[in-house]
């Protein structure tokens, strides 16, 4: 079946007026302010006036280990919506701002697909209400004044070479991976070697999703550590100065935003820190709000269950102190056949034209990856429910082995179709997992909070991972032991690797044993909270394609955005 593009598909939305919207979940008037017709920012006080209301069934959607190509998570989630809605339990949506960087480069953008999108897609794909340029804005100051503190006499001693706060910017570009900046003229400032990540690397998203309020804001922006000084001691925004002007630029970007789906179910995006090295979330703050204003929230962590499901249960809620009372894992044939390793998928290519020949025993051959994110949901007390995303070459055969392979390891399953069917292809879905948000359960994070850092690494290389153990470098050994020495062990952990497996080795398939963590960096974000350790390359700007999807982006003589998806 041919159906329209998405672009198309959101254009012929029929949006309700956002105020209506906003008064089903409880939000007053006085707490919404307009950004035009089609979305509005939530003023932070509507958690607190929705305080007295029940708490909502809170859902968090993950998947199995993805293919380079995704398997439609945020699509799903926004199927689950509205068929959560269909099925006459109010629900409210929390997603995460796309990035520009990939709008214009190989993924295209993050609304959803099809007949299951948060609407106006365009205006969530480039820029909505500036957040993410508030964010670029803030970390780029700091970056500022640090470079003005060398200039200016460097009272702190701050040590040049131990800086790691490198400049953002909203768009893929390979060429400011690496760069050296103060060329010129003496007063052009102090040479050095710097460079630029994506803005959804900064540490002042990850901040931003994690802040409660907006004194709490301050507080974490005030604890950012930009480097060391000359005797080893931190160094932070606080003593740079900077912190009160950066929380200015952010004094907006903290209020989350209200857009709809196709089928008018409330959605709010906020925030958008990356998957590999920070949370993967949406914001805390507007999990509180959602929380409050319907009777079930879904929201939706980045890539698989060991990656964003992990950060969500362990630094996410142990923030905000809520609770998950299901997961839905979404799986695809594509992606079990990958994990078989028979196959390859490239990402921007067609599937190889033997993948998509009928095949349960491939999908079979890829099932250790589904079973081990349904432990890895389990094992923090959360009952898993398997969304099978079905796609038009798969097979009925294929579809019934995942949903053999699910029920094997004790987890609900249901197809979705709402790709094509909208909501009501999602109806399935949201009744299974209604059905298991109703158990009682026993939620659980992983490590206590006083457990040391090596702890807590190796409880997430062991139990999630399923590593034999960790391996630290030399570098990252002082590292570590630099951060329990000025305070910071107390903090979760984010683990920075790979997307594509389950193993620090994007080659590995399934779910490998037999393997080491390797550890080769550490670093502190204090500000967000957490200390996170790279293992492995990995890449915080990305570069442009060949054929990237800005080719395809234009605007007609009347004004209206092409080419988009």
């Amino acid at each position: 079946m041919q159906i329209p593009s998405d672009l198309e598909i959101a254009r012929g939305a029929r949006l309700e007026p956002l105020s209506n919207i906003a008064e089903r979940m409880g939000i007053a008037p006085h707490l919404l302010e307009p950004y035009g017709e089609s979305v509005m920012k939530i003023r932070l006080q509507a958690a607190e006036e929705l305080a007295d209301r029940p708490r909502a069934r809170y859902v968090v959607v993950t998947a199995v280990t993805p293919t380079p190509l995704g398997e439609g998570k945020t699509t799903t989630t926004v199927g689950l919506g509205d068929g959560l809605n269909r099925t006459g339990r109010r629900t409210t949506l929390a997603l995460r701002q796309p990035s520009m960087g990939p709008v214009f480069g190989i993924k295209g953008g993050a609304a959803g697909g099809g007949y299951s999108q948060v609407v106006p897609m365009e205006t969530l794909n480039l820029h909505l209400t500036g957040d993410i340029h508030a964010v670029t804005a803030a970390h780029n100051l700091l970056a500022a004044m640090i470079d003005n503190h060398l200039y200016q006499g460097n009272e702190l001693e701050l040590d040049p070479h131990s800086i790691t706060w490198r400049r953002v910017l909203d768009i893929n570009d390979r060429a400011l991976r690496n760069i050296v900046t103060g060329l010129g003229s003496r007063t052009d400032g102090v040479p050095r070697q710097t460079g630029f990540d994506i803005t959804a690397a900064s540490e002042v998203m990850a901040l931003l999703s994690l802040a409660t309020s907006t004194r709490d804001l301050r507080a974490r922006l005030g604890r950012i550590i930009v480097g060391d000084n000359r005797s080893g001691k931190p160094v932070t925004a606080e003593q740079l100065g900077a912190a009160g002007s950066m929380a200015a630029l952010l004094r907006d970007a903290i209020k989350p935003n209200l857009l709809q789906t196709l089928e008018n179910t409330p959605v709010l995006v906020h925030t958008g820190p990356f998957g590999n090295i920070a949370t993967g979330n949406s914001s805390v703050a507007a999990d509180l709000v959602g929380l409050r204003g319907s009777d079930y929230l879904v929201t939706e962590a980045g890539f698989g269950a060991d990656m964003g499901a992990e950060r969500f249960f362990n630094i996410k809620c142990r923030v905000s102190g809520q609770a998950p009372d299901a997961a839905v894992l979404v799986a695809t044939v594509r992606a079990l056949k990958t994990h078989s390793g028979r196959f390859k998928v490239v990402a921007g290519r067609p599937l190889p034209e033997e993948m998509l020949a009928e095949s349960p025993d491939d999908v079979r051959a890829g099932a250790d990856n589904l079973r081990k994110q349904i432990e890895n949901c389990r094992m923090h007390g959360v009952s898993p429910v398997v969304a099978i995303n079905k796609f038009p070459t798969d097979h009925p055969s294929e579809l019934e082995e995942i949903r053999a392979i699910a029920a094997e390891a004790g987890a609900r399953s249901a197809v979705c179709t709402n790709v094509v069917d909208g909501g009501a292809g999602a109806e399935e879905l949201a009744n299974t997992v209604a059905e298991a948000a109703e158990e009682a359960t026993d939620f659980a994070l992983l490590y206590p909070e006083e457990a040391s850092l090596r702890e807590k690494v190796e409880a997430v290389a062991r139990n999630v991972y399923g590593a034999d153990g960790v391996e630290y470098s030399a570098l990252a050994e002082k590292q570590l032991e630099s951060c329990e020495r000025n305070g910071l062990g107390n903090l979760p952990v984010c683990i920075a690797k790979t997307h594509l497996s389950i193993s620090a080795d994007p080659k590995l398939r399934g779910a490998p044993t037999g393997w080491t963590l390797p550890v080769r960096e550490v670093r502190a974000s204090a500000g967000a909270g957490f200390v996170y350790l790279i293992c492995g390359t990995m890449n915080t700007m990305p570069g442009l394609s060949s054929k990237p999807a800005a080719f395809d982006i234009d605007v007609d003589d009347n004004g209206q955005i092409t080419g988009l998806s």
